[in-house]
């Protein structure tokens, strides 16, 4: 399928998903709020990759928002009192506006395969929520984030704050939230923002493709288990999730699963685990299929 603000490929159950319109750094125009969780949904719906890449092109991974889509929301009309009360609606609008592109993020959450973030350059504004709702964020030496929202009279509002307060120090945050200043790789390396940092585009890519074929290798379902309890103990208590991970490995856990790991590992030979399956939707099927 064509798409405006993506390229997207699969080979060896890693999909890569690249932001391909570099001419304007990435930008964040209309299309890709409709177009990300699309292609995330459906490469999730049907199992088509155990990993997903997402890195970008040009020189920065992504200068962020397109500050244009704002002109579309100002109303116009003849009639002024029809105007009067479009100019009403305009906060429930852009609430709804606002929650739309925050499911835009959250959708790489959501997935059940983990998806690895590889950045070069700038990751600006609304690139911060992008890659902190990923699972792993892998950055050039010459990359740096800048929650810039501040500097156009704006609080980030698509995922930042909810998110990068689990990553960095709270004091880090509401500095980088206040001031809009940069963070460097090394920075955001040191502080465990990133997990690692490399000397330029190509290299970082190679690297990153490499783990996500070292996660490629493990069994999906265990991958997905992973996936699902990290994300449930960041949000809960150490109790709960205790309690969360007993239920869920008492439904989920397959001994067929450890057993294949454990004889390919000891035959040194890639292992033939079941993927995850199709994600349902709808409830007309029976248990059997």
């Amino acid at each position: 399928m064509k798409y405006s603000c993506f390229e997207v490929s699969i080979e060896n159950n890693i999909a890569h998903v690249v932001l391909n319109r570099p001419e304007k750094r990435n930008s964040m125009i209309p299309e890709f709020w409709d177009e990300l969780p699309a292609i995330i949904r459906e490469l999730d719906k049907d199992s088509a990759a155990r990993v997903i890449v997402l890195s970008s092109t040009g020189p920065h991974f992504t200068s962020g928002l397109d500050t244009s889509v704002f002109g579309s929301s100002i109303e116009s009309h003849d009639n002024p009192e029809t105007l009067e009360k479009l100019n009403r609606q305009r906060s429930a609008k852009l609430y709804d506006t606002i929650h739309y592109m925050q499911q835009t993020f959250t959708c790489l959450e959501e997935c059940r395969v983990p998806v690895l973030a590889a950045i070069q350059g700038g990751s600006i504004g609304g690139g911060v929520d992008l890659i902190t709702a990923c699972d792993m964020r892998y950055m050039t030496a010459d990359g740096f984030l800048t929650i810039f929202e501040i500097n156009i009279g704006m609080t980030a509002d698509v995922g930042t704050f909810p998110r990068i307060t689990n990553l960095l120090p709270e004091g880090v945050v509401k500095e980088l939230a206040y001031t809009g200043r940069r963070m460097p790789a090394a920075e955001a390396k040191s502080l465990g923002f990133v997990n690692e940092v490399y000397a330029d585009h190509q290299s970082m890519l190679s690297a990153v493709m490499d783990i996500a074929r070292e996660i490629a290798s493990k069994a999906p379902l265990a991958v997905y288990g992973s996936k699902r309890i990290i994300n449930y103990a960041r949000d809960h208590s150490t109790a709960d999730t205790l309690d969360y991970i007993g239920i869920w490995n008492a439904s989920m856990l397959q001994s067929a699963e450890i057993n294949e790991a454990i004889s390919a590992g000891s035959e040194k030979r890639e292992g033939d685990f079941a993927e995850l399956p199709a994600a349902r939707q709808k409830m007309n099927v029976g248990i059997t299929d």
